[in-house]
């Protein structure tokens, strides 16, 4: 078999001599850092101090940038969020046992999010690998399977020769849609080993595209061409395909209604005669999307929380277009088109014929007039909705944010307007404390001219309060609102709003965040809902990072 021409990457001059004769002192590591360097990562994230055997010496060496952080919880929420913003592949280096089982929980999270999260983690020599129990410090019987539900793939290597394939298919395989993270374990020996192996250098890890049957694609042009009163509803896969002027340009055509999930905020425009919002939370919205003879469903699986704890029961024809295929049909029985956001809508765009509905703007304006204020609902006319008003007119548009999960996130997923795709993050994957402040730090590496804003409620700031540090460390314009009481402007207390405990209860043991951040040196205050505007928009603007506390009434 013949070909006319060999696209397969060459070397020029100097690789070709650095191939013929390696440079010495090269070990594993060496091997990881100049593949992740072909690959085009230029910042990796890990702990303090010494990462991964074998890699101190190799990332002084090569020309990647080492981020560390306090803990490897913390380190991989930074790096879900360089992920999530930069949309590229974003690198995480662990060691072997306790500090792999501590990013479990981070790297749910970004399997939740679909975020490209490419671990690399330390395993013990591979002596003692295949069940043969030597007592290596950090031994796990089976280090694998604690991540194997957890991560989309698994690329084990056991010799060094295997270190260069194995990073780049995983490379792939964390960008090819869905995205998602991924898991690479490499024994320490391998990584400490000398090598004699030449310098990584023609590298390709192409992701896959995932488009649409174009037989699918047909009857659901056909559907909602014909439908009468067709709604959309865009989730999370819409903001990461990057396909929301696809999403708009399909709406206006076919004159359809959007609601987004939460996952899915800033998918379609908030203030667009056709936009229902957020949504699942008003029951007339919830009425609107389930009458539609056909529904469009693009990236979601309308889990949980994008529908009302499984409540939500449309009585037409559903059309869902996923790239998770696992999420296809898993709540509604639907036409179900297995696809990346960005391709389905383009090859929908294509097909459908244009719809006229006069009346499509009007349902949709009388649907939110009849629904209440969802920040207002939540607890009448409090403090809560002076705070997320507060906020939305501090925080630049292109701003992004992280929100711990509180009861002003939930009411921030209704009622607050992120104007930009990919910009309101918040933890509704794994769901634990600490993954406000971390991961703020991890979108400040992705865009250090852009501030970001972590949100959290004072019961949970102390979990990752030792990342102010970091943010110090680097500079970084991460503001920090700590939300006492949560923002909800009720502790419960049953008392006069003076949260002072002379009994030494529970409030007493709280510690005094504005000086605990002082103490590392970040500028803080204490705010109200009345003055947060103002020392947000200070904040914001002030470089470095920075704490507000706000005592929410």
């Amino acid at each position: 078999m013949s070909h006319d021409h060999d696209d397969r990457p060459g070397l020029n001059a100097a690789q070709a001599e650095a191939a013929l004769n390696p440079p010495p002192g090269r070990v594993g590591g060496d091997l990881v850092t100049e593949t992740l360097q072909g690959l085009g990562a230029a910042t990796v994230f890990g702990v303090s101090g010494r990462p991964a055997p074998g890699l101190s010496g190799a990332l002084r060496r090569s020309a990647l940038a080492y981020v560390e952080l306090g803990a490897e919880n913390n380190a991989a929420f930074a790096a879900d969020a360089y992920g999530r913003i930069t949309g590229e592949v974003a690198v995480l280096l662990l060691t072997a046992g306790p500090g792999a089982l501590a990013a479990l929980p981070a790297l749910q999270e970004a399997a939740a999010a679909s975020a490209p999260v490419l671990a690399v983690c330390a395993q013990v020599p591979a002596a003692g690998l295949g069940g043969r129990r030597h007592g290596h410090p950090r031994e796990l019987r089976d280090q694998q399977a604690s991540f194997r539900e957890v991560v989309k793939s698994v690329h084990p290597v056991r010799t060094a020769s295997q270190i260069p394939s194995a990073i780049a298919a995983a490379w792939e395989s964390a960008l090819t849609a869905p995205h998602g993270p991924v898991w690479v374990e490499i024994p320490e020996d391998v990584l400490r080993a000398e090598t004699v192996l030449p310098p990584v250098s023609a590298l390709d890890a192409t992701p896959r595209e995932l488009y649409p049957r174009p037989e699918l694609t047909l009857v659901a042009a056909d559907l909602l061409a014909r439908a009468a009163r067709p709604a959309i509803i865009a989730g999370g896969g819409v903001v990461r395909a990057d396909a929301t002027g696809k999403l708009r340009a399909l709406a206006e055509r076919i004159a359809a209604p959007v609601a987004t999930t939460y996952g899915g905020k800033g998918a379609f425009p908030w203030e667009h005669p056709l936009s229902l919002r957020s949504w699942p939370g008003d029951p007339r919205v919830t009425e609107l999307l389930e009458a539609a003879d056909v529904l469009l469903v693009v990236g979601s699986g309308l889990g949980a929380l994008s529908s009302g704890g499984h409540t939500f029961a449309p009585r037409g024809r559903v059309v869902q277009i996923e790239a998770d295929a696992g999420k296809l049909e898993s709540n509604h029985p639907a036409l179900g088109i297995h696809s990346d956001a960005r391709e389905a809508l383009d090859a929908l765009l294509d097909a459908v014929e244009p719809r006229e509905d006069a009346t499509a703007a009007d349902r949709v304006r009388t649907t939110l007039e009849a629904a209440p204020d969802p920040a207002a609902a939540a607890q009448g006319p409090g403090p809560d909705a002076r705070v997320l008003a507060a906020v939305r007119a501090a925080l630049p548009d292109t701003a992004p944010s992280f929100w711990d999960l509180t009861p002003l996130t939930t009411r921030a997923w209704s009622a607050f307007d992120a104007r930009r795709p990919n910009t309101m993050h918040s933890a509704q994957g794994a769901g634990g404390p600490g993954y406000a402040l971390p991961s703020a730090t991890g979108a400040a590496f992705a865009d250090p001219t852009t501030p970001v804003l972590a949100v959290t409620g004072e019961d949970d700031a102390p979990h990752t309060a030792a990342e102010l540090t970091t943010a110090r460390r680097y500079g970084l314009p991460v503001t920090w609102l700590i939300v006492d009481g949560d923002g909800d402007g009720d502790r419960g207390d049953g008392g006069d709003g003076d949260h002072e405990d002379r009994d030494g209860g529970p409030d007493a043991l709280r510690p005094d965040l504005v000086a605990l951040a002082e103490s590392l040196g970040v500028p803080a205050l204490r705010s109200t809902p009345a003055s947060l505007a103002t020392d947000l928009t200070t904040a914001l603007r002030a470089p470095g990072p920075s704490v507000i506390v706000l005592r929410a009434r």
